[in-house]
């Protein structure tokens, strides 16, 4: 689908359906207090909520990166001279521009700067291969890509540049984001990791920033319609195939910021400190920490690359009150050995998502921190928040909540999806709201195939209990066919999270000359920590029908992991092949 086809498509529903039916949404009948579920929620361009903050709380940290800090207005005006500079550039409506950057003050004013003036933001995974930023800059038509001037990422934009596959790059200054003596440190000791531009092979085609921003900081907005033009490309991760670029307008992006924004009730405008662990270029992060962030006038608290140690000491001294993160990161958090002198206080609340968040994570995670871990549930295609836990009341164990406001979550059959499944029956799960995405970027056959009526196709297997929440069994292209038997892998998983020694675990099918299919155990164990594949399986016999024990236990020392630090089957899964 095409961005002028998209313009046709409005499956959005901007209210919750007004006089809904509690029989037809069981979660309604105990909905969180102070939370309403059906009420209008108005689309807005993405930047509508950064422009209130700049203008109500203009002396507010906005950023804290590595020590250097900015204020809302000194944001501000840092967008409004890249929105000009970009302008005199050429860029304007609907052109896409490529975002290859690591968490930075960078990231969040070309993001905003690019949106303002009516273009499209592509985010690029800083760590990919060239191979892959090539299929991506092609299949986006990506027009402009803006970087950092670190070696690491020059390196490969140049790359591009040398194969005509990129028209122009604009390249910024690390250094010049640090605070006074870390510049200069860096600039002397490190001069090793900055690519020179006046050596770039191709310097008609590179864009120095401080040209770039040599403006007087005047602009024209552009005229942006929330719900038919787009703001981002977000393309999906590519572990069950070739990534696809979700087209997420305006209205889905700042509609789903507004539904986060009711859910968390207790927050404080011009209050909250957000930790920005998570990479923006991932949509979990870009949403619950950018957009959220500074929807909330808060202060953004940004990581540039994850340390685990590093961000331990940060949590403790610059003292965050929001902490999105991956279940990878609270469980490597709570088995930290300076875990116990950590200072977690601060904390309101964490979220976490882009992945199943084990029982044994949650509970030790909230023991050792003193701090609620709230589980949501989301994709890229839903902007992503779908469904969360409430922050306060009724959690049940292993769910991951119920729909966020003007949001529907129905259960379809496996075999015919136009079907409903009865309550507690396992089927496909489906999600309508107004922060679905309207299809993926030029690719019509996908999108269909991605639809049942108004209802987006997640793609996993769950199941809804009588109170409105959600189960995830598994995603439907990890299930085991054993013996002709359905296997969950994450069942498996979560009984071997019970073993105390079990630090992670992945489980996956693999070829079985009597079964077809049978599940095999990685496991990386807990520091200091032994045990053996004897010793697990016998843990697990009262716990799992034979079909669901493992074939195989194989010992890692590292699992494999996503940029985002979720639990990655696809290398494993390669390895088995």
């Amino acid at each position: 689908m095409t961005n002028e086809q998209s313009q046709d498509t409005e499956n959005m529903t901007v209210d919750g359906g007004g006089n809904a039916n509690k029989a037809d949404y069981p979660w309604l009948a105990d909905y969180p207090e102070g939370v309403v579920w059906d009420q209008t929620i108005e689309p807005r361009t993405v930047f509508a909520p950064l422009d209130d903050a700049i203008q109500s709380y203009p002396t507010n940290v906005c950023t804290n990166f590595l020590g250097a800090q900015l204020t809302y207005r000194e944001i501000g005006e840092r967008i409004n001279h890249v929105a000009s500079g970009l302008q005199k550039q050429g860029i304007g409506k609907g052109q896409k521009v490529g975002l290859f950057l690591p968490n930075s003050p960078t990231f969040i004013i070309y993001y905003f700067a690019v949106l303002k003036i009516g273009g499209v933001v592509v985010n690029y995974n800083p760590l990919y291969a060239v191979e892959e930023l090539e299929f991506q800059v092609r299949d986006s038509e990506t027009d402009i890509l803006v970087t950092l001037d670190l070696k690491v990422l020059c390196d490969k934009v140049e790359a591009l540049l040398d194969r005509g596959i990129l028209k122009r790059a604009i390249v910024c200054s690390f250094p010049d984001l640090l605070p006074g003596l870390k510049k200069v440190l860096f600039r002397l000791l490190k001069r090793g990791e900055l690519s020179q531009l006046s050596n770039a092979t191709h310097p008609d085609k590179v864009i120095a920033e401080a040209d770039l921003i040599a403006n007087d900081g005047r602009f024209t907005p552009a005229d942006v319609d929330p719900h038919r033009d787009l703001a981002v490309l977000q393309y999906t991760g590519g572990t069950t195939g070739t990534p696809k670029g979700a087209m997420l307008s305006h209205a889905n992006l700042s509609i789903n910021v507004q539904q986060i924004c009711m859910w968390a009730t207790d927050m404080v405008e011009g209050q909250e400190k957000v930790m920005g662990i998570l990479p923006f270029f991932h949509v979990f992060a870009m949403t619950t920490v950018m957009n959220y962030g500074t929807t909330m006038a808060a202060e953004l608290i940004l990581m540039p690359r994850f340390d685990l140690d590093d961000a331990m000491k940060l949590i403790s001294r610059v003292k965050p009150t929001i902490m999105p993160g991956v279940p990878t990161l609270y469980n490597a958090m709570m088995n930290h050995p300076k875990m116990a002198s950590s200072d977690f206080s601060s904390l309101k609340f964490c979220i976490s998502g882009g992945a199943a968040l084990p029982l044994e994570v949650k509970n030790g995670f909230e023991k050792v921190s003193g701090c609620s871990l709230v589980e949501g549930y989301g994709l890229s295609e839903t902007s992503p928040v779908a469904t969360v836990n409430p922050i306060e009341g009724a959690v049940k164990e292993n769910s991951i909540g119920i729909p966020v406001p003007g949001t529907i979550v129905s259960i379809r059959s496996l075999e015919d999806p136009t079907q409903e499944m009865p309550l507690g029956e396992n089927g496909e799960i489906c999600i309508s709201g107004p922060q679905v995405m309207s299809g993926y970027w030029n690719k019509p056959e996908e999108t269909k195939n991605s639809f049942v009526g108004e209802f987006f196709r997640t793609g996993d297997v769950g199941h809804m209990d009588a109170q409105g929440f959600t189960f995830i069994v598994d995603r439907i292209k990890d299930l085991i066919i054993s013996s002709g038997f359905n296997i969950y892998p994450r069942r498996i998983e979560e009984a071997i999270y019970e073993f105390p020694a079990v630090e992670e675990v992945t489980v996956l099918g693999i070829a079985d000359e009597r079964r077809g299919e049978a599940p095999k155990a990685f496991i990386k164990l807990k520091p200091g920590q032994q045990a053996t594949s004897e010793e697990i399986m016998e843990f697990l016999e009262p716990k799992l029908s034979k079909l669901e024990l493992p074939a195989e236990i194989e010992f890692r020392a590292e699992l494999p992991k996503t940029i985002i630090g979720k639990l990655s089957k696809k290398e494993l899964r390669a390895e088995a092949e």
